[in-house]
């Protein structure tokens, strides 16, 4: 063996009970797990450790992160081993040049401008073969799947339009959907409050869904509402699934504000009807009550039109920003979720000039604050929104389909603590703390479910033959170290972490192993 690990109690990741054992790795597998007598090139004393799956986070927003930072512990430090990227509909694969300086504006949010990433891809191949060369052909930190954005592809078919797809422009983004799951995507996303995405009407979106479902993929929405008409939202993706075939994973399942508080369980009551016709249905979420996204985001679909320069010379027009304003404020903006929008609630957390830093931390003051800050930071201004109802969260965690996924936006000064303490504030708050979830089944929803999900045929258990992408954790102190107030602080209680069979986590500490590569899964059909 090159490497034994004594005595872990281990949960092996399908939420029965956990044991102690021995386990070997070997070659970077998983070689044998029970009493091993013998000794390996290395050992490793676990003993009042459990040892798990390296978890999975099933919604990540490390989409250059991974690229500009080989260090990344945001991740590696809780235990995570695989990311999956491409989220919310929007992300940087596959482009022409017209539709990757769009987007680079749209979500310099999410991940900074990109100045200093070398865009040296379009496709969504080329792009996952960059992350296997990332930081002088050496990989990355942690292992990552990628999702073909479906706001990209429409914007690269049809720009920034608000208007129904023609049969021919439904056909070329088919094709492009295609050929990014042959590339090796695991499925598909959507973000339907935000543009382009959100023009997509529900006979296009089931096109490119009957794509997805022909090659094995599942179909992940950001869903057109998390606030008025949430149900319906969830409903209408439920229905899609059933109408096409297509796997479906809904991206950070929440039933936030005011109106939605103490409905999780209608919310549940709809998956656990899906689920007995049949629905291949599945979701994720995080164990926090704030959500975070861009300060644009919140703004009405109809201001975006056209794209980011479009937008900024209307925010930037008196009377059309009056209209903006009372979309927002009056009526209930579709990108704020239908809501009418509660400046108190909106808390910026990060902007892409250092000459508006002072403004992290601080409450919005109402409309023309807003209005300023997006013109003057160029859309680039990330916020939290305190709008969620912490009996849903628990609620939402406990079904049997639930994943973790950490919506960690890690660009800005002061960024969700979500990105860096999701995992282990799952396992101490949750856990140890509430006993919300048993350890083997919160283990289970952090790795072996995410990777069937994924439909990796040898990641997500502990188990013979497996990859060794293995966490070894203290349950009796392991924790986030992230906060509000200081939203970087690495977790406690993970000593080490393991991707194929090196430590990426070592005592505690980040080495400078860079074990990470592109996870892609072969297409099923065409």
């Amino acid at each position: 063996m090159d490497l034994v690990i004594r005595g872990a109690r281990v949960a092996d990741g399908t939420g029965g009970a956990s044991r102690l054992a021995d386990v070997g790795v070997h070659e970077g597998r998983i070689a044998a797990v029970g009493r091993l007598p013998g000794g390996g090139r290395r050992t490793v004393d676990a003993y009042g450790l459990v040892l798990a799956p390296g978890f999975v986070d099933m919604h990540a927003h490390s989409d250059l992160a991974l690229l500009r930072d080989p260090d990344h512990s945001a991740k590696a430090a809780q235990g995570v081993t695989l990311e999956v990227l491409g989220q919310d509909g929007l992300s940087y694969a596959p482009v022409d040049e017209r539709t990757l300086a769009e987007v680079r504006t749209a979500i310099a949010g999410w991940n900074g401008t990109g100045e200093d990433v070398d865009f040296d891809w379009r496709t969504v191949g080329e792009y996952l073969d960059r992350i296997d060369r990332a930081h002088g052909g050496h990989g990355t930190a942690v292992n990552a799947a990628y999702l073909v954005p479906q706001g990209t592809v429409r914007a690269h078919v049809l720009g920034w339009e608000d208007r129904p797809a023609t049969p021919a422009e439904t056909g070329r983004m088919r094709r492009l959907v295609a050929r990014g799951l042959e590339d090796g995507a695991v499925g598909m996303s959507s973000g339907l409050t935000y543009t382009p995405g959100m023009y997509a009407t529900g006979a296009e979106l089931a096109a490119l869904c009957a794509v997805v479902a022909r090659y094995g993929g599942y179909y992940c929405p950001h869903h057109r509402s998390y606030g008025h008409g949430a149900l319906d939202a969830y409903a209408e993706m439920l229905a899609l699934a059933r109408e096409t075939g297509c796997a479906l994973h809904l991206a950070h399942a929440t039933m936030n504000f005011a109106e939605n508080e103490g409905r999780a369980p209608e919310l549940l009551a709809l998956l656990d009807a899906a689920l007995a016709e049949g629905t291949d249905v599945t979701l994720d979420s995080y164990p926090y009550t704030p959500g975070c996204t861009t300060l644009a985001a919140l703004l009405p679909g109809w201001a975006h039109e056209g794209g980011p320069a479009a937008l900024l010379a209307r925010l930037a027009d008196d009377a059309t920003a009056a209209r903006i304003r009372r979309a927002l404020e009056v009526e209930g903006s579709d990108g704020c979720h239908g809501v009418p929008v509660d400046w108190s609630s909106v808390e910026v957390s990060g902007t892409a000039d250092p000459a508006y830093a002072h403004r992290v931390g601080t409450r919005l003051d109402g409309w023309e604050g807003a209005r300023r800050l997006l013109l003057e930071d160029r859309l680039g201004t990330t916020v939290l929104q305190h709008v969620g109802h912490e009996g849903n969260v628990r609620a939402i965690m406990r079904h049997r389909v639930h994943t973790g996924g950490s919506d960690g936006i890690l660009h800005g000064a002061k960024p969700h603590p979500r990105a860096y303490g999701t995992f282990p504030h799952y396992l101490g708050r949750y856990v140890r703390e509430l006993g919300v979830l048993s350890l083997e089944e919160c283990v289970a929803h952090l790795s072996g479910r995410p990777a069937a999900r994924l439909r990796l045929p040898d990641r997500g258990l502990v188990r013979e033959g497996y990859r060794a992408d293995l966490v070894l954790f203290d349950p009796l102190t392991v924790a986030a170290g992230a906060t509000y107030e200081d939203p970087r602080r690495l977790p406690a209680g993970i000593p080490h972490v393991l991707i194929d069979g090196r430590f990426v986590m070592r005592d505690g500490r980040r080495t400078d192993v860079l074990a990470g590569r592109s996870v892609r899964r072969t297409p099923v059909g065409r």
